[in-house]
């Protein structure tokens, strides 16, 4: 099935990202995580291609764990940052051969060691969209930012490029991780003044670490209210607490969300099953 057709349906889907192992020798307790992360039955589960720019040769391995092996349907995240036009094609006929049709297109993190773009590289993730259209009949997302790309000069600048991804073939879109709904409604509401009329899921993380969460906005770009971060100051020293106020703050987001007819929610559990079912049970009535 594909995911753009889930979307349209009424139900608020629910689905959760993880992210395959470094080393091939850690791809067993992989496995065991993907199993674990089933039994909470999210919309789909999605798989990324490599933490900072790196090529992951285990994701085709664990969309097909997801989709295959556990029935879950799998989103297979695919960079071009990291990877030449050849191994995208490689990677393309991987997952038709194991009937994955559902791709997240990312332009990803450029590796801090590469030189980016090399000649047989794809620039931006609207060229990997268009490519990945014209090889065969995948259902493609592609990512967009609540709070605006870091990279962009100006939200509206990157609101144009996210135009230009959907009018390549993207079908749907998956924000990145945000900690005020505001910025998520003002955000959507733009897109749509722009003419993007694509389903959008709105992705969560809750705040269980204090170093993992202020890692990742570094990266992102992401703003922490004020709110949440007397939840991490007053929390940062006691773990199960922390995890507990935390799950409780993102419970409460998509609480909000769902009431605001969100598209879908899409949580970044950071591979831990815990994460997804307690999220899951929170909302188990809602959806």
């Amino acid at each position: 099935m594909k995911i753009s057709e889930l979307l349209q349906t009424k139900e608020v889907t629910i689905s959760c990202e993880l992210f395959p192992p470094k080393k091939g020798s850690e791809l067993k307790k992989a496995h065991e995580i993907v199993k674990e992360m089933a039994k909470v039955k999210p919309s789909f589960m999605s798989v990324t291609y490599g933490a900072s720019g790196g090529i992951s040769e285990h994701t085709v391995d664990l969309a097909n764990e997801v989709q295959n092996v556990n029935g879950v349907l799998a989103l297979a995240h695919l960079t071009c940052a990291s990877s030449s036009r050849d191994k995208i094609q490689e990677v393309l006929k991987e997952l038709e051969e194991h009937q994955i049709e559902n791709i997240l297109a990312l332009r990803g993190d450029i590796p801090e060691h590469l030189e980016f773009p090399l000649p047989d590289q794809y620039h931006h993730a609207s060229e990997l969209i268009e490519e990945i259209r014209n090889f065969g009949d995948f259902c493609i997302g592609g990512a967009c930012y609540p709070e605006g790309h870091p990279e962009a000069e100006s939200i509206e600048m990157d609101i144009d490029n996210l135009k230009r991804k959907v009018d390549a073939g993207a079908s749907h879109l998956v924000s990145q991780l945000f900690f005020d709904n505001n910025a998520f409604y003002g955000f959507y509401e733009k897109t749509r003044i722009a003419g993007i009329d694509v389903p959008v899921e709105a992705g969560i993380m809750p705040g269980t670490n204090r170093a993992q969460i202020e890692r990742m906005v570094n990266i992102c770009g992401a703003k922490l209210p004020k709110k949440f971060e007397r939840v991490l100051q007053k929390y940062e020293d006691n773990k199960e607490a922390l995890f507990d106020a935390g799950m409780a703050y993102a419970i409460n987001q998509i609480v909000d969300l769902i009431a605001n007819d969100v598209d879908g929610i899409h949580i970044f559990t950071m591979n831990n099953p815990r994460v997804a079912g307690r999220i899951c049970d929170g909302i188990r009535h809602l959806v």
